[in-house]
C-alpha cells in the first residue's frame, strides 16, 4: 500500500476509533485519546473524567472495551491506559459534551453558553471559544458565538496549542452543533514576550550592539564644515563660465522679433507669386478664346 493510502487508512481508523470511545464512554466524561503502534501491539491513552467508569468493578468494563476494539476494528495487542483529566474545565472534549447535555436538558442556548465560558476561563484558560449552529431557536438555523481572552484561529499555534473539541445536541427541532476551542494556562504563544531586568544586551543580541557603535563613530558636520560644503555647491566647477540672465534673455527677445518680421514677409512674397501665376493664365485663356473666334 501506498503511504498515502496508507496514511487515509490510519486517520480513517483513529476516527473510527475514537467515535467509538465518544459512544461507550459518554457518562464516563470521555476526553479524547492518544494511539500509538509499537512493536508490542496497539498503545491506546484514554482521557476521561471518570475513570473508575470507564475500568468497571473488577476491570470488567476494561475488558469488554478492549475485546470489542481487537475484533472491529483488527487491532493487534490493544493495550488501554486510562487517565484521569485533571482539570475537565479545560478539556474542550468535556466541556463540549457538557454543554451539549445541557441543551439537551432544555438550558437556554445563550445562558449555557455564557456560564460554560465562565467557567473555562474560571479555571485559567488564556482564551477560549463557544460556537453553536443549527436551529438554536426557532425554525431557521444560525450560528452563535461566544468568546472570552485570546483565541488563535489559524496557523500552527492553532493545530498544536489549541484543545479544540465538538459535541451534538440532539433537539426536538433539529441537532444543534456545538465546537469549542481553549487555550490552556501556560501555553507558549510564538507572540508572548518578557521583558529581563538586568540582561547584559551584549549577551543576548551582540549584533544589534556592534552596530549602534559604528553608528556613534560616524559624527556629525560642524558649522564650519557645513559652511564649506554649501560654498562648494555655490561656486562654478572649472571648465564652466557663469552665464548672464539678462543677456541670454536679450538675445532670445531679438531672434523671436526677427522670426516674427520674416513671417509676414515671407507670405506676402508668395501671395504676390500667386496673383501674377493666376493673371498669366487668363491672359493666356482670353488669347486661345481671341484665336478660335478669328478661325471661325
Amino acid at each position: 500500500m501506498a503511504d498515502e493510502h496508507q496514511f487515509i487508512e490510519d486517520g480513517l481508523q483513529r476516527s473510527q476509533i475514537d467515535e467509538f470511545f465518544s459512544e461507550e464512554l459518554g457518562r464516563a466524561g470521555y476526553g479524547g485519546m492518544d494511539v500509538a503502534k509499537t512493536p508490542m501491539g496497539t498503545q491506546i491513552v484514554l482521557k476521561a473524567e471518570k475513570p473508575g467508569m470507564v475500568i468497571g468493578k473488577g476491570g470488567k468494563n476494561i475488558r469488554k472495551i478492549t475485546r470489542e476494539l481487537g475484533e472491529r476494528f483488527n487491532l493487534d495487542d490493544p493495550q488501554i491506559d486510562v487517565q484521569e483529566v485533571d482539570e475537565p474545565d479545560l478539556n474542550a472534549r468535556i466541556v463540549a459534551d457538557r454543554l451539549a447535555n445541557a441543551l439537551e436538558r432544555g438550558w437556554y442556548f445563550r445562558k449555557a453558553g455564557h456560564t460554560t465560558i465562565d467557567r473555562i476561563m474560571d479555571s485559567g484558560a488564556l482564551g477560549a471559544e463557544i460556537v453553536l449552529s443549527g436551529k438554536v431557536t426557532g425554525a431557521r438555523s444560525r450560528v452563535e458565538k461566544f468568546n472570552r481572552g485570546y483565541i488563535k484561529h489559524n496557523g500552527e499555534p492553532a493545530q498544536e496549542i489549541v484543545d479544540h473539541g465538538q459535541g451534538v445536541a440532539v433537539m426536538k427541532l433539529g441537532t444543534i452543533g456545538v465546537d469549542v476551542k481553549i487555550i490552556p494556562p501556560g501555553a507558549n504563544l510564538p507572540d508572548d514576550f518578557h521583558i529581563e531586568e538586568g540582561a547584559n544586551p551584549e549577551e543576548l543580541v551582540p549584533e544589534a550592539v556592534e552596530a549602534n557603535e559604528q553608528a556613534a563613530l560616524i559624527e556629525e558636520p560642524d558649522e564650519e564644515t557645513l559652511e564649506e560644503l554649501e560654498a562648494d555647491e555655490e561656486s562654478p566647477e572649472p571648465g564652466e563660465t557663469e552665464v548672464d540672465e539678462e543677456i541670454v534673455e536679450e538675445v532670445i527677445e531679438e531672434e523671436s522679433a526677427e522670426a516674427d518680421d520674416s513671417e509676414p514677409e515671407s507670405v506676402e512674397e508668395e501671395l504676390d507669386e500667386l496673383e501674377e501665376e493666376v493673371e498669366a493664365e487668363a491672359e493666356e485663356l482670353l488669347e486661345e478664346m481671341e484665336d478660335e473666334e478669328s478661325e471661325e
